[in-house]
């Protein structure tokens, strides 16, 4: 098939339209009119393409050379941008950028307005990196945030998700979406570009697996932190999935087109996963297709616009499918649009100095921004999660210590993940805790391998602190853990279990006032240090502050109110198969069987909070109506202290299965000592609907509510029940 340039309508110069005269005059095009509205200019642009050119902006860099249009790509960013780590994003030269906690500790902050000052970092460091002249890299549409649901704690990308709840995650995945993209009215900082739609959450034959689940299940839980990202957080942007759900790929799902494009108003970039086209034809995996033309063809009428493939690969594909006559000129020129009208979004032809967000630039290092690092710390410090304080024993009181042991694998490391970008400094928990304690405190450490000397260093301190938990990258190369209670891409979790804990028990052993500091990904089931350590912290991986949040935080300088964002359980026995999507049969807070090690919301504080006056600003609530919720919180203890107050609803007479329990509102709020503050949330009775299937549509029905105000998903401490009414 003869590829044809198109005519360029409205500036026809004939024949003396020379490629010299060109470089002499350059031609000027409508789209180039800031002015227009944007889908003129989008259109525009189309018309003066040729086919060639529209098949070459089916790649991530829909650049158009021959009309002056060049485009961005895309770049990392889970938890700080990615231009140089440990999975190789950026190469060939790291560029520093800051790195925050894991995508799953930043979770646990509970602080919306954080993590929108999080991604805020992010993209001023994308614009920085890209418009400096010394460093000119980069690109500005980013893949973050990851709103998949960790379904399971064997999944091995649990580090990327916020949680294991619709409504938590859609809330920081907005906060998220809405740092990254900035707060000017008319364009983007970068572009929010979410992964990975939809129910992702298994990576043991992802490339070919199927999760299944009914429409409930994927309208009421699946697909919720999708949607808020693209109404609340303003994303129009998008990966699809490696899986199939219900045996259909996702990179061909009608779904796409149906829910995201036609109800959601997405309108920009919709991609695939690396290598989804081929696995689709793969015999080994989805083996959906016969060729890669019939792929590719089905994938650009679902609303892809570009693949995350060789040109070699998807090139000849649509050639070949368009010579078929499988695919149509005019189906390329629907969905690539989309790449452009998030090029307009983001400045990219329009005049810089009419972008807000084309002025960042500099000479200067961009982490070395000191409210970039401040942010950074805030992050890490609020991420921690005290999981056990028996008999007060932290804080520890620097008055009466004069040595701390500081033991373990993970003591003096801040272990990087897969999507790390290169952080332009780190402090590990030894240099946290050597800064911490100064000169009054001897510090005795020895490296884990040495067993013998850890177990003489924790004899002949005050107190002993452990480091352990997972490693993020296993240590190992791709799809490969040695340690079965390990995983990431490409690998889940055989096992939940700590490894470690045998170290930790001869620690104990030797010195009974010992302190474990649980770095970990994902939930792990600590039953015995649970049961006989006195104390125990969590963190996360990856924070460039990581050092400095711990040491805080064990003496005290910091108030832990940190909250796990997933159930925790006990063993593999509480858990269904890992294959099963149906969240009805036993997972997550919302169905979980049993007691947990550890339940969804949970986390202590060294001060204490007394919850009263719960009040509803109604009784009857109409199907149309909103519900006002408030409740005073009063800091009884001795110390500031950040408390997270969370509210749940229960239905009691509801015509369908609902839940056990759903978050609705939550807010982390800094009490002093006997303080009281009143907090309030809005509820709307839109948000009580569950999705009727045979009507296909949401329904707020006639139902008893009960409303739970407390301190985490096992811990209400007040309560009330109203009438939903007709």
């Amino acid at each position: 098939m003869k590829l044809r340039r198109k005519p360029i309508a409205f500036a026809v110069l004939g024949a003396a339209l020379t490629a010299g005269m060109l470089c002499a005059q350059p031609e000027t095009y409508p789209f180039q009119d800031p002015n227009l509205p944007a889908e003129q200019r989008v259109n525009n642009i189309i018309s003066l393409m040729t086919l060639d050119e529209k098949i070459a902006c089916l790649g991530t860099n829909p650049s158009v050379p021959r009309l002056g249009i060049k485009a961005t790509g895309h770049s990392e960013g889970l938890h700080g941008l990615a231009l140089g780590g440990p999975g190789g994003w950026g190469r060939p030269v790291p560029i520093p950028t800051t790195q925050f906690a894991q995508e799953i500790g930043m979770g646990e902050t509970w602080n919306p307005e954080l993590i929108r000052l999080a991604g805020g970092v992010e993209g001023y460091e994308a614009r920085y990196i890209l418009q400096s002249e010394k460093t000119h890299r980069g690109n500005l549409v980013i893949r973050a945030p990851n709103a998949d649901l960790g379904r399971d704690p064997r999944w091995g990308r649990t580090e990327e998700c916020f949680g294991e709840d619709p409504y938590f995650n859609g809330k920081m995945v907005v906060a998220m979406v809405k740092g990254l993209q900035g707060d000017d009215p008319k364009y983007w900082m970068t572009a929010a570009l979410m992964k990975h739609f939809l129910a992702n959450s298994n990576e043991d034959g992802r490339g070919g697996s199927s999760s299944d689940f009914d429409a409930r299940l994927l309208r009421e839980y699946y697909s919720v932190p999708f949607r808020m990202g693209v109404l609340e957080g303003g994303s129009r942007a998008y990966m699809a999935a490696y899986n199939g759900m219900n045996h259909i790929p996702m990179t061909v799902h009608p779904i796409l087109r149906e829910i995201t494009m036609k109800e959601w108003g997405v309108d920009g970039i919709v991609c695939t996963d690396a290598g989804s086209l081929r696995n689709m034809v793969n015999p080994k995996l989805h083996n959906y297709y016969k060729t890669n033309a019939e792929g590719a063809a089905a994938s650009v009428k679902a609303g892809i616009n570009q693949f995350l493939e060789s040109a070699s690969l998807y090139v000849p594909a649509t050639k070949e499918a368009l010579e078929k006559h499988l695919l149509a000129e005019k189906d390329i020129d629907d969905v690539i649009k989309g790449e452009f009208r998030v090029m307009i979004k983001l400045g990219l032809l329009d005049p810089p100095s009419m972008v807000k967000y084309a002025s960042i630039k500099g000479d200067e290092e961009v982490w070395k921004r000191p409210q970039h690092k401040e942010i950074a710390k805030r992050v890490a410090q609020e991420s921690v999660v005290l999981l056990k304080n028996a008999n007060h024993f932290l804080p520890l009181q620097r008055a009466s210590l004069k040595s701390i042991a500081v033991l373990g694998p993970l003591a003096d490391v801040v272990a990087l993940d897969w999507y790390s970008g290169t952080p332009g400094y780190v402090i590990t928990p030894l240099q946290g805790l050597q800064e911490k304690a100064g000169s009054g405190i001897a510090v005795n450490y020895a490296p884990a391998a040495d067993i013998e000397g850890s177990v003489k260093a924790a004899r002949e301190s005050d107190v002993a602190v452990v480091f352990v938990g997972n490693h993020p990258t296993c240590d190992a190369g791709w799809a490969k853990c040695p340690t079965p209670s390990d995983g990431k891409e490409a690998i889940d979790r055989k096992a939940i279990n700590l490894k470690q804990e045998e170290f930790v028990k001869k620690i104990y052993a030797a010195n009974p006032k010992t302190v474990v500091v649980l770095l970990a990904s994902f939930p792990i089931a600590i039953n015995w240090s649970q049961e006989n350590i006195p104390a125990i912290l969590h963190i996360t991986h990856n924070a460039q502050e990581e050092g400095t949040a711990i040491a805080d935080a064990l003496f005290g300088d910091i108030n832990p109110a940190g909250r796990l964002v997933q159930t925790w359980p006990k063993s593999l026995d509480q858990v269904p198969p890992m294959m099963d999507y149906n969240i009805r049969h036993g997972r997550t807070y919302m169905y979980f069987k049993g007691d947990p090690l550890y339940p969804f919301g949970y986390g202590l504080s060294y001060t204490t909070f007394q919850y009263k006056n719960l009040k509803l600003s109604t009784a009857r609530l109409p199907k149309t109506g909103n519900l006002t919720v408030s409740v005073d919180v009063k800091n009884t203890g001795s110390r500031k202290g950040d408390e997270v107050v969370q509210l749940y609803v229960t239905h009691l007479n509801s015509k369908v299965e609902r839940a056990k329990q759903e978050l609705k509102g939550f807010q982390r709020i800094a009490i002093q000592p006997n303080e009281t503050k009143t907090i309030t949330m809005t509820v709307k009775a839109e948000d009580l609907a569950y999705w009727d299937e045979k009507q296909n549509k949401w329904v707020v029905e006639q139902d008893q509510v009960k409303f739970m105000v407390g301190a985490s998903s096992a811990e209400a401490k007040l309560e009330k029940t109203i009438s939903v009414v007709q």
